[in-house]
């Protein structure tokens, strides 16, 4: 038997409950129980229902059981997970059945995007990653993959650049949920960078840590995720995935730095630094959405700067957005789920570091505000389309546990979007 004090039942809610449900699985996965039944008491002054406390406390303990074991063959017994059921009983079963339901579809997304951020290189390249996107088509996801013919024959020479160095060759994936009642509305675009491995190209980076760049497409995972969510709990809204899927690889065939390449809107581009590939390929990612699907907002995620660990650390996201309202309805959103968003400043004096004497702009601005003149470089992409961006780097992967998120991938992003889609574009 497990005690466990709630604290005041007034001072519960739904993040305090996943917690405890987290929690409570830790403890008790490798126990050597195979079973867990959770009896709640004395909660009348609690401000949620009994279906909302008990579907919470099942949601965080199956977002800690979660674990990336595929690779290990010679596990011992006694370190593998034991416990097999977890169960909350509730005065109300047929509500908090109902309620899970949709967690239940949420924690789906997480775990495969987990799962994404998790793979080895050599097993998630781009062309893996897209026969990957095509499973979404069970849950009724439209799913379209341009090859580098077709990227080619469209003009995006940014992307392109970016992936010439790797004999992986790139990708353009195409997510389509048409969940809302009027078919032809202006849809949301998600938009995730997919740098699948990302060595720096020809500036290489340092050898200590470079095999972390397995998860530099963090971003194109959580686009993955989300639209699995959406697709999963049948979301009433138009939502649109690209993911740029490609490889930042050193070679003959390698961009050069001072190379000049011509991006998909027409823009030229002139790369200083081939370890700032992250934004060449959202530049094209983000014109596609823009002049092909019209939508209504767009959200970029990207494990885009180191700048932004320096500045946030893994606490908090960087929130970059050319529009207000947006910018604070996600802020929002991320502190109901405990994904919490910093917005960043934007403006001329950083955006007038990527001019270029050679071409329309170059890749880098200065060592200073380097995740701020990342999105200024961004924003030259996006036209009038309200926009945020999201740097995802310090966020990405997890050193630690925590009650809810083990270590490794933490898919941090995928329940932020979920519900800033149900809370504003689902009524």
């Amino acid at each position: 038997m497990v005690l466990y004090g709630l604290g005041k039942p007034k001072d519960l809610d739904t993040l305090k409950l996943q917690a405890i449900g987290g929690t409570v699985q830790a403890a008790l996965t490798s126990s050597g129980e195979t079973a867990c039944a959770i009896l709640l008491d004395g909660l009348t002054d609690c401000s949620l229902g009994d279906a909302s406390v008990a579907a919470n406390l099942a949601f965080g303990a199956r977002l800690r059981s979660y674990r990336f074991d595929r690779y290990l063959t010679k596990e011992k017994k006694e370190d593998k997970p034991s416990l097999k059921k977890f169960t909350v009983h509730t005065g109300d079963v047929k509500g908090a059945k109902h309620t899970f339901e949709t967690l239940d579809k949420i924690a789906d997304g997480v775990f495969l995007t987990r799962d994404l951020v998790s793979e080895p290189a050599n097993v998630l390249y781009p062309e893996s990653f897209a026969k990957r996107c095509l499973s979404l088509t069970e849950l009724g996801v439209e799913v379209q993959v341009l090859d580098e013919k077709q990227m080619k024959k469209l003009g995006m020479g940014a992307l392109l650049g970016v992936a010439q160095g790797s004999e992986n060759k790139p990708r353009l994936v195409v997510l389509r949920w048409n969940g809302a009642k009027d078919k032809d509305a202006k849809p949301l675009a998600f938009i995730g960078k997919g740098v699948c491995f990302d060595s720096g190209g020809i500036s290489i980076k340092p050898s200590a840590g470079m095999e972390d760049m397995k998860w530099d497409m963090g971003g194109a995972g959580v686009v993955t995720g989300l639209m699995t969510v959406l697709a999963g709990r049948k979301a009433k809204v138009n939502a649109i995935g690209v993911l740029g899927l490609v490889e930042n690889m050193p070679s003959g065939a390698a961009q050069r730095p001072g190379d000049i390449v011509t991006s998909l809107s027409g823009q030229t581009i002139e790369v200083l630094n081939t370890d700032a590939e992250g934004r060449l390929v959202l530049a094209d990612a983000l014109w596609y959405a823009k002049e092909t699907f019209q939508p209504e907002v767009m959200i970029d995620l990207a494990t885009l700067t180191g700048a932004i660990i320096i500045c946030l650390g893994g606490e908090y996201a960087g929130l970059f957005s050319n529009d207000d309202a947006l910018a604070t309805r996600l802020s929002l959103a991320g502190k109901a789920v405990g994904e919490e968003l910093w917005r960043m400043p934007m403006g001329p004096a950083y955006d007038k570091q990527l001019n270029s004497q050679a071409a329309d702009m170059k890749n880098i601005g200065g060592r200073e505000g380097g995740s701020i003149t990342a999105a200024q470089f961004l924003k030259r992409f996006v036209g009038e389309v309200k926009w945020a961006h999201l740097d995802i780097a310090g966020v990405t992967w997890s050193k630690s546990d925590s009650p809810t998120v083990p270590k490794g991938g933490t898919a941090f992003g995928v329940r932020l979007l979920d519900r800033y889609v149900a809370e504003h574009w689902e009524k």
